[in-house]
């Protein structure tokens, strides 16, 4: 009987699915920038900093969130338990200065001091978000989709999580936050890490994993919903403490229940015979023979790749299928005969393990990231925005639009993972289809925004908050796809830097200029109005723009940049298709 029990704790303690839950527990505190918007408040009240101040410590969270090439290289070489104590260690050490900082309890800092504790802290973000990623990839190859979409989507949940975590706890001051932020989420990666790591054992799909993957999006939309109803009560009728502290842990009870997933499958499930995969593995002794096979016919379908002419890939599926069947036939023949030799291959194929360098070689690698660059950064610009383009239109309660914009780029990480893997499975269409439909999407909702219709930041924060998340869900799983596993965790981190950049150049340069013209614009105007004295007195850093004119041509702008984006994103459509036929499709019997 025990020992029996000790082979079930064995197989809970491998489970994949545990890997999986414990990787979304982690990312439901990941996401330390999501609560910077809370943070500075409290730091330029403490510190008397003014808003240029405050935007520098910003910028160096944005780059601290964007930099993850550190922790995509560590994913190759070191264990993931590694990966999440430096990201734990760095979290802890850079916001837990700020809070010894604003706390008083150390003399106050020099501001570029601050900029780097906080640009180290929130840099230990992408060692969670990687090793989170690349661990449950790995375990999930043939659901790239679901498991990047889901893992996501935590992540841009985390900052309304930890909130409602810390509004539970009720802390005597504000700083109290900043110490939550140093030490929470520290202390779950260091409980999880030596459980979120890559495990052996079989790792495709399996019967149950359907119902699974279904309790798990049962409990995604049970959370948004939960969430949502929580922040209009708290908006429109006022909790007293009690009622908080009860939603709070009946939050935390949504956030655990996954993980009844795992031990359902550990301990409830009838011990099973191998799936038919596993009984054709080779024998240990046999694997350095099948290694050497494997390799040839690695070459074989390179060969094929070569030899095929043009037009078989706009056959129909079944004839591609026969065509592709019957070239290798003979170039295994021929090969074994002697009668030709095999070329070796000159580098990776689509589909294959890439490094970094390899992948940044190919030109569908760049066609994404410059989509992303043009729709990602898009969307990031209205989310750093939002604050301020309600002040323009009159809403004084900014707060309830930036907790929507962040429950809807939730579902929209999810959804997009469910979404892009449903059109692989039923049409074996490349994954970027769905990109390209989102970036439609997300265009007309900006021209709806640009052209001033009715109840219009309400469509633009809930479809611009979709469409961004979705994007964070789709682009990973297809890059993994496109491009392997082997350095996955550099090429995410690579890709994440596209919101960035783009959030530079439409919010720094383009949005800011555009406000800040019809601000000068309605401040001249208002001059010259009798009596008008105090914006006479107002300096640049003070004048502000009403109405929607302050962002509607910024907002046109990015529409028809979306676009851009999805053409882009038809072009790698169009260029991969072959790649994803002979991935997902089902060839004829």
């Amino acid at each position: 009987m025990m020992e029996h029990f000790s082979e079930k704790l064995k197989a809970f303690a491998n489970n994949r699915w545990l890997v999986f839950v414990c990787a979304m527990w982690i990312q439901s505190c990941a996401g330390i920038g999501y609560l910077f918007g809370s943070i500075s408040p409290v730091i330029k009240s403490t510190m008397g900093y003014n808003q240029r101040q405050i935007a520098v410590l910003g910028v160096a969270k944005d780059v601290g969130d964007a930099i993850g090439f550190v922790a995509g290289t560590l994913c190759e070489i070191l264990p993931m338990w590694v990966v999440l104590l430096i990201g734990a260690i760095q979290n802890f050490v850079g916001y837990g200065l700020v809070w010894l900082v604003i706390a008083k309890i150390i003399p106050d800092l020099p501001l570029w001091v601050l900029a780097a504790a906080i640009f180290v802290g929130t840099n230990g973000e992408t060692y969670y978000n990687t090793a989170a990623l690349v661990s449950c990839v790995q375990n999930f190859p043939k659901s790239r989709g679901p498991i990047v979409g889901i893992l996501k989507g935590f992540a841009g949940l985390s900052g309304a999580i930890l909130t409602q975590v810390y509004l539970m706890i009720n802390f005597p001051n504000e700083a109290a936050l900043i110490f939550m932020v140093a030490v929470g989420p520290s202390m779950v990666a260091i409980a999880l890490m030596f459980i979120v790591r890559p495990v052996g054992g079989h790792k495709q799909v399996r019967p149950s994993d359907g119902k699974s993957f279904l309790f798990t999006y049962s409990v995604c939309l049970i959370l948004a919903s939960y969430m949502l109803a929580v922040l209009l009560l708290e908006d429109l009728v006022g909790l007293n403490q009690t009622l908080v502290t009860v939603l709070g842990v009946l939050l935390i009870v949504f956030v655990l229940l996954p993980i009844i997933i795992p031990i359902s499958l550990a301990f409830s499930s009838k011990s099973s015979p191998p799936p038919a995969e596993e009984n054709l593995l080779p024998k240990p002794e046999k694997e350095e023979a099948s290694t050497s096979d494997q390799d040839s016919n690695e070459v074989i379908m390179s060969e094929v790749e070569d030899e095929k002419p043009p037009e078989v890939d706009s056959l129909p599926s079944s004839e591609r299928h026969k065509r592709i069947a019957h070239l290798q036939a003979k170039l295994f023949q021929a090969a074994a005969d002697g009668a030709v030799r095999v070329k070796r291959k000159r580098g990776p194929r689509r589909g294959e393990d890439f490094t970094l360098l390899q992948a940044m070689l190919k030109a569908d690698f760049w066609l994404m990231f410059i989509s992303l660059v043009l729709a990602s950064g898009s969307g990031l610009t209205v989310i750093d925005n939002l604050g301020q383009i309600c002040l323009s239109l009159g809403y004084t309660n900014t707060g309830i639009f930036v907790s929507i914009i962040s429950i809807f780029n939730f579902l929209g990480r999810v959804g997009g993972g469910y979404i892009s893997e449903t059109i692989i499975r039923k049409y074996a269409f490349p994954r970027p289809v769905a990109m390209a439909v989102f970036q439609v999407i997300m265009s007309f909702g900006l021209l709806y925004y640009a052209l001033g219709g009715p109840g219009q930041i309400y469509v633009t924060t809930v479809v611009t908050g979709f469409t961004y998340g979705a994007h964070w869900a789709i682009a990973p799983a297809s890059v993994s796809e496109l491009f392997g596993l082997k350095s996955f965790g550099a090429m995410y981190n690579f890709l994440a830097l596209a919101s960035p950049a783009g959030s530079l150049l439409f919010s720094g340069v383009i949005a800011s200029g555009i406000y800040d013209y019809y601000a000068q614009k309605q401040a001249s105007l208002q001059q010259s109005i009798p009596g008008s004295l105090l914006t006479a007195l107002q300096d640049d850093d003070t004048l502000t723009c009403e109405g929607s004119i302050c962002y509607s041509l910024t907002f046109a702008i990015m529409s028809g940049v979306c676009i851009v984006a999805m053409v882009l994103s038809s072009i790698i459509v169009y260029r991969t298709r072959s790649v994803y036929a002979q991935l997902y499709g089902k060839p004829s019997t």
